[in-house]
């Protein structure tokens, strides 16, 4: 199966699905990844341009994934970009890849770059109903990126609403711990939830909905039978 996670910013993949990400490639599946802003330049404590490409480069090889592909749309002013902008780069990427499975952010979440990018995602995956060479889509999911989705505070909107949960166990979470600690300046201490107790008590918590050890949850919002 090829899976495909499109996000707006480096880090916001791992958060979201990072030990996902490593167990499906552990189970011979392809994982690809696709970050629109591939240098968010308007980014605190940013490090310097290479260092961010090779911080990218050290946390998804050691989650194996395949192949990242990067946009050089603008930090925070995903609202300034054409839509059809948006949507053209993801189809592009969906393919590239031969997606069938697509993992992208929550339409609630605070961040405007999330927001932007899953609306984007929303139009992208349905390429194959105009487009019957292109890979049929099967599952369009939405996913939580703590410190953002959990700030939806626009109560006019539907929150994140998980009701898929994909049991990853503990080294497949420590694994995400560990991806997102090779991107500099990324983790915080706790009780911030980019640390590392708050993100594994996540996963406990998830998995502990589901009758599960360790997981990450998902808004599954279309799915053809397979």
């Amino acid at each position: 199966m090829n899976y495909l996670v499109v996000v707006a910013h480096p880090d916001d993949e791992v958060l979201g699905a990072g030990a996902t990400m490593y167990k499906l490639a552990q189970e011979g599946h392809t994982v690809n990844v696709c970050i629109m802003s591939g240098e968010v330049k308007a980014r605190n404590h940013r490090p310097e341009t290479d260092e961010l490409l090779e911080d990218v480069n050290n946390s998804l090889s050691l989650l194996g994934v395949k192949k990242v592909i990067k946009g050089e749309f603008p930090n925070i002013e995903f609202n300034t970009v054409p839509h059809l902008k948006l949507v053209q780069f993801i189809e592009k990427a969906m393919e590239e890849t031969r997606s069938e499975v697509v993992f992208t952010h929550h339409p609630s979440d605070l961040n405007n770059d999330h927001l932007h990018t899953s609306l984007a995602c929303q139009a992208a995956v349905r390429l194959f109903q105009r487009r019957p060479e292109v890979s049929p889509l099967k599952e369009l999911l939405f996913m939580e990126v703590p410190s953002a989705t959990e700030w939806a505070l626009n109560k006019s909107m539907n929150q994140f609403n998980p009701n898929t949960f994909i049991e990853v166990g503990e080294e497949a979470v420590d694994k995400k711990i560990e991806a997102l600690s090779m991107y500099r300046g990324v983790m915080r201490p706790y009780p911030h939830p980019r640390s590392n107790e708050a993100l594994k008590g996540l996963a406990a918590y998830r998995g502990g909905q589901a009758g599960m050890v360790y997981a990450e949850s998902f808004e599954s919002v279309f799915r053809r039978g397979f």
